[in-house]
């Protein structure tokens, strides 16, 4: 009987190795795919410091422009956050293309070239645009933010928390410009024949 509870130990122990072994396992393939998806919004980020400022010369209505030139300032810290996040996992900092944030930026540029200058439908397209980017940096950063957590990364769950908080409210704000003024005035924007 002790023989046989001494197998039975014995085979408890090594489910109980192989499964702590199999979830390490799985956690290192959750860590690497987090760090991915941290260089992925890290190119997202560093492509919007360069196409906000177009967006805001695209601009007619001042409130938008201001709001796209605020944006600008605050994605300079969302890139130098990740940079932090980057230190806090002893990772080089390091971008990974984002076809997602190539796609809806090239969306952004196709309705700057398709809308009429010093128009209000413009300023409604450009909206859109930014709100195409909110969402997608909104999910990304809850989603990564999640992920950290569970990793147990409680210092870099705040950082991107941070900028979650930042990214929701430039959504509010595109959404504020929008219904104050500009869905209004290109309503009015009649179609040159």
């Amino acid at each position: 009987m002790t023989k046989a509870n001494s197998a039975s130990t014995k085979s408890t122990n090594g489910a109980q190795t192989k499964s702590k072994s199999e979830r390490s396992e799985k956690d290192s393939m959750l860590e690497e795919f987090f760090k991915d998806e941290i260089k992925d919004i890290y190119w997202a980020e560093k492509h919007l410091v360069k196409t906000l400022p177009k967006m805001a010369k695209a601009a007619t209505s001042p409130e938008l422009k201001e709001a796209f030139t605020n944006h600008l300032e605050e994605t300079k810290v969302h890139v130098e956050r990740l940079e932090q996040v980057f230190e806090l996992l002893e990772e080089k900092a390091q971008a990974k293309k984002c076809d997602a944030m190539e796609g809806i930026t090239k969306e952004g540029d196709g309705i700057v070239e398709e809308t009429e200058t010093g128009t209000s439908t413009r300023d409604v397209g450009l909206i859109l645009a930014g709100q195409k980017v909110e969402h997608y940096e909104i999910s990304t950063y809850g989603g990564l933010a999640q992920l950290a957590r569970n990793l147990g990364r409680d210092d870099v769950a705040e950082l991107l928390e941070q900028t979650l908080e930042e990214e929701k409210k430039a959504d509010q704000l595109l959404t504020t410009v929008a219904e104050d003024s500009v869905n209004y005035e290109a309503a009015q924007e009649e179609e040159e024949a």
